[in-house]
């Protein structure tokens, strides 16, 4: 039951303050009026407003949440009791948290969308903006089925991609400990070994930098372990200004391999929302608006911006996406034949599912180029520590 905090004065006059549970603000005031208080003011008391105290959730917690939630819904379970099923069975405290904000906020007039906009760090814009769509065009159950598949496919992407990871950075780790380690306590060691060729000047020059560079090693972690620390803070500072977000974005979309990669997931994601939302009857602009903020990518959403206004004007879809130079062309050939044909959201679903099946595919190639090539860097580096400290005994011995 909602509380509310009450201004109020008593028969003799005197101001008195205090909190007080009432279903709506209606009852708080006949309750207190019951009790001799003359209510001046009375403010619902809210959990929290703002989102700064509350933390993320996992894909899989939140999809859970957003299934079952759908499935009450579909059941004819109204939306504040299935809220507050969910929150009394959630094991999370903070989605347990959460969604009690949330149930009070539906429970005092907002509407669901709204009440979870406040926690954007926990929904997402994207899942906010379905949801929004959902409510206001009647087909919030399906909204949901589908915000919940979304984040469990993206749960799922994580996790395999942090899977597939785990390898190669506890190598890359274990390899930059060793070497360091070498170059501080062991490559010292030789240098009175090679000391008169350094002063003949016949030491080789792999030797020379090998030596240099191990003398130099203290100082160089001493300033540049702080300096990488420094680095990584203004790095995530500057990511979250739009310029930054912006730039790296697009940095994204140009890497190597993995770029495609990326673009083809959030490519995947645009289409597989955007049909699910033109399917429904939810007005192209609108559904291009929510459609763009699930891409995660500032590149491609400022496209499909440009996109939606053009169409604002009388264009259709496939134009301008071609123009943007973001989209695969084969998936812009393919929405303007579906755009002819009228079938934009059946196809929209069809290339996502494609994208979807040839991206995993892509991942997983590239993964696994990621381990030899770690190796490959390992050896090279073993085998130039080895060749330099050998150089100068092979001199020394034919001398």
């Amino acid at each position: 039951m909602p509380e509310y905090r009450y201004t109020a004065r008593n028969q003799f006059g005197a101001k008195v303050e205090g909190q007080t549970d009432a279903a709506t603000e209606a009852e708080a005031v006949a309750g207190l009026s019951a009790s001799g208080l003359f209510p001046l003011e009375i403010t619902p008391i809210l959990q929290q407003t703002t989102t700064g105290k509350v933390r993320r959730v996992s894909g899989q917690l939140l999809a859970g949440f957003y299934s079952q939630l759908a499935d009450l819904l579909k059941s004819g379970v109204p939306l504040l009791r299935s809220l507050k099923i969910l929150q009394e069975q959630s094991s999370n405290s903070n989605l347990k948290f959460v969604i009690d904000n949330v149930y009070r906020r539906v429970e005092s007039g907002e509407t669901l969308s709204d009440a979870m906009a406040r926690y954007p760090v926990v929904f997402g814009d994207m899942g906010i903006q379905m949801i929004k769509a959902g409510g206001e065009g009647g087909f919030l159950e399906e909204s949901l089925h589908h915000i919940a598949a979304y984040t469990e496919t993206q749960d799922d992407l994580k996790g395999r991609i942090t899977g597939a990871l785990v390898y190669p950075v506890l190598l890359a780790v274990f390899f930059v400990i060793v070497v360091a380690l070498i170059l501080v306590f062991v490559i010292p060691n030789f240098a009175p070994l090679f000391a008169d060729l350094r002063k003949q000047g016949e030491l080789p020059a792999a030797t020379e930098l090998l030596l240099t560079i191990s003398a130099d090693m203290k100082y160089i972690l001493a300033a540049g372990v702080p300096a990488v620390i420094a680095g990584f803070l203004w790095f995530r500072l500057w990511i979250r200004t739009g310029q930054g977000r912006r730039r790296m974005d697009s940095f994204k979309l140009r890497v190597p391999v993995a770029g495609k990669v990326y673009e083809g997931f959030a490519v995947s994601r645009f289409c597989r929302i955007l049909g699910t939302l033109l399917r429904n009857g939810v007005p192209i602009v609108k559904a291009l608006e929510i459609s763009g903020n699930s891409t995660g990518n500032a590149i491609l959403s400022e496209a499909i911006q440009n996109a939606s206004e053009n169409i604002s004007g009388g264009s259709r879809l496939a134009g301008p996406l071609a123009r943007s130079g973001c989209f695969p062309r084969t998936v812009v050939e393919m929405i303007s034949v579906a755009e002819e044909s009228n079938t934009l959201d059946a196809v929209l679903i069809e290339i996502s599912n494609g994208l979807e099946k040839r991206n995993w595919r892509s991942l997983d190639l590239a993964v696994r180029f990621i381990e030899p090539m770690m190796l490959i860097l390992l050896g090279s580096v073993i085998l130039f520590l080895v060749m330099a400290l050998m150089m100068p005994v092979f001199k020394m011995a034919n001398i």
